[in-house]
């Protein structure tokens, strides 16, 4: 794992060593063991390196024989091995031992197809010096992140946003638009970011640039669902063969590996085919109270026979880490969880460089309980559109603590206006009362709306689960499970990667019709059945905790006050209407309502701000 940055000058003027420094030293948490630069005309390329596979060939920018193409590279290639043996078979020459390297060859091969051939996680650019052409791709999931500014001059890129801002040529401005659909998605979807000019590449596309400046994207690979009708014993054993090919390949390291643990089946189905293979380590966290899950954890552990560390995250200590993850995060993902992850990642840190995860498992297989809603909403689906809106109306006109009256009002919604993915926070009219400023933008922009019937369009022929799963895959995956998963882990200088996210697990998870999905009342049904006699059985049918924040009894007591003091001092107000958040706090401490989760977004945007808006972006948290 690493972080890669880079500059191209399309007037060919060398770029300036000082600057690829800055854009790499800032992201040293993601690579503290070695560093790397090359540059010529036009282009330069920077490297920080974590070392996980051939610690002593691995330095990078890496160039092929003739150094013709150069390559820096993030991530972890799980098929290099037989790649490279291909390669060697159609007479490329090899150096080292590494994945980093099997991607130049490939390149060589078959150009910008060679992404189609990767099975892993990645962020890479390769310098093409005959073409003089730039080439950059993220993965097919988005796990592994990639950053980047154009301009009419030059295309600058890193794997975290610091490092473009290092560069000191993007203004550090907001995008009004990126802030409204973070209010909702409490992310900012692809390929915005919250910073004017800056962009991600998204998951599953690649970038040109040439030496003149046109840049074009492409999208190569489409995470779509296309259930097919085949004996539900099919779907378990392939379930079965290709997630424990998948475990044994996301294992393949030259340094010490270990697995995250919480009470679900997800992690633990990692764990388990972990331990199948060699004895290994685990790591808990919980918070003190009532949801503490580290007892839960420690009792899958010990079934397991894993090696196992836990700890219990206190409020103080949550809180006094909230100010480092928003460093590491670059942009505000007000996901409460992360906090967790941060602690998790660095009590793992302590003993292992690698870790393995869960992520992915609930969207491929359909794991989030608001996957039966449309279930649940059957007995409304029989009325006719017109008497679904006119019963609609009605239903808004009755008071809000009326019982039945949510039921109805999401039942004659339709889909494409109730699901915009697992997180929406602050809804288009409770946007016009939180903004401070005039709100002739709600009425114009690429609204969340908007931005999910891109993938709603695509899938008007499927059911309206699998619909929701793919509105998941491709803004909640790698808006906020993918992003947090990286920088947190990252911020630690640990290596997270999560075989569930595995393109071959996917072609069989996406033709798992709906019904093997959800059944007999719970979710993942086929992946539970695939994981008996795998997953201990007391542990099979156990619901996950998820990381249960008990950010609502927090923020009642003087905690609230608290954040609501940092909030005021925020520098905020050209953006949020501080009155209503003023009310927000009031209400919600005395016990009014639950805003904890719109008061989350407004302090995470607030303290991002104070970090990114009112002062530079510096090394404060790097070595923390």
């Amino acid at each position: 794992m690493c972080g890669i940055a880079g500059m191209m000058n399309y007037g060919q003027q060398v770029p300036d060593p000082l600057v690829l420094k800055r854009m790499t030293d800032i992201m040293e948490h993601r690579g503290p063991n070695d560093s790397g630069f090359w540059s010529e005309d036009g282009i330069g390329l920077g490297f920080r390196r974590l070392s996980i596979i051939d610690i002593k060939e691995g330095h990078q920018p890496l160039s092929n024989e003739d150094d013709t193409v150069w390559i820096v590279f993030n991530g972890e290639i799980y098929n290099y091995k037989a790649l490279r043996e291909m390669l060697q078979a159609k007479g490329h020459i090899f150096k080292t031992h590494t994945d980093t390297e099997v991607i130049v060859h490939l390149y060589e091969e078959y150009g910008e197809q060679c992404v189609q051939h990767l099975r892993g996680m990645f962020g890479f650019v390769i310098w093409d010096r005959k073409k003089r052409e730039l080439f950059g791709a993220r993965d097919h999931f988005g796990i592994k992140p990639f950053y980047y500014h154009a301009s009419a001059t030059q295309f600058v890129f890193a794997s975290e946003i610091k490092g473009i801002l290092a560069a000191d040529i993007v203004e550090r401005r907001i995008k009004p638009e990126s802030m409204l659909n973070y209010l909702t998605f409490q992310y900012v979807p692809e390929p915005d970011t919250m910073f004017q000019g800056i962009n991600k590449l998204p998951p599953a596309h690649y970038v040109k640039v040439t030496d003149s400046g046109k840049m074009s994207l492409h999208k190569y690979w489409d995470p779509m669902f296309e259930p097919i009708e085949r004996p539900f014993n099919d779907y378990v054993e392939q379930i079965r063969e290709t997630l424990k090919d998948s475990v044994k390949l996301h294992m393949v390291s030259d340094v010490d590996r270990g697995c995250f643990l919480s009470s679900g089946i997800d992690s633990t189905a990692i764990a388990a085919h972990m331990r199948q293979i060699e004895p290994i380590r685990t790591f808990s966290v919980g918070f003190e109270g009532a949801n503490n899950e580290t007892p839960i954890a420690r009792e899958s552990a010990a079934t397991l026979g894993t090696e196992h560390y836990e700890k219990v995250i206190t409020q103080s200590d949550f809180f006094s880490a909230v100010p480092k993850a928003i460093w590491h995060q670059d942009e505000p993902v007000a996901d409460p969880s992360a906090i967790a992850l941060y602690h998790v990642a660095q009590l793992a840190r302590e003993h292992v460089t690698v870790v393995l995860s869960g992520e992915g498992a609930d969207e491929l297989f359909g794991g989030y309980r608001i996957y039966g809603e449309p279930s649940s909403l059957k007995p409304l689906s029989w009325m006719p559109l017109s008497l679904k809106r006119l019963l609609h109306r009605l239903t808004l006109s009755l008071p809000s603590g009326v019982k039945g009256r949510n039921y109805v009002l999401r039942g004659t919604t339709p889909l494409e206006e109730r699901f915009l993915g697992n997180a929406k926070v602050f809804s288009e009219s409770m946007k016009s009362a939180i903004l401070s400023k005039d709100a002739e933008l709600l009425r114009t922009y690429k609204n969340p709306q908007k931005i999910a019937a891109e993938f709603y369009n695509k899938t008007k022929h499927l059911d309206s689960v699998t619909r929701m799963q793919y509105i998941d895959m491709n803004l909640w995956l790698p808006g906020d499970i993918l992003m947090k998963a990286d920088k947190m882990t990252m911020a630690h200088s640990l290596e997270l990667r999560v075989p569930f996210l595995d393109k071959e697990l996917f072609e069989v998870a996406r033709h798992i019709p709906t019904k093997y999905r959800l059944a007999q009342g719970t979710t993942k049904y086929v992946f539970r059945k695939a994981m008996e006699g795998i997953i201990p059985d007391p542990i099979l049918n156990r619901p996950k905790l998820g990381f249960p924040v008990p950010l609502r009894d927090w923020l009642k007591g003087p905690q609230g006050a608290l954040i609501l003091e940092q909030i005021l001092e925020s520098g905020i107000a050209d953006y949020v209407n501080l009155q209503e958040v003023e009310l927000m706090v009031a209400k919600h401490r005395s016990g009014q309502g639950d805003y904890s989760r719109r008061l989350w977004v407004i302090y995470v945007f607030a303290l991002w701000h104070v970090t990114y808006m009112q002062e530079q972006p510096t090394y404060a948290f790097a070595a923390q």
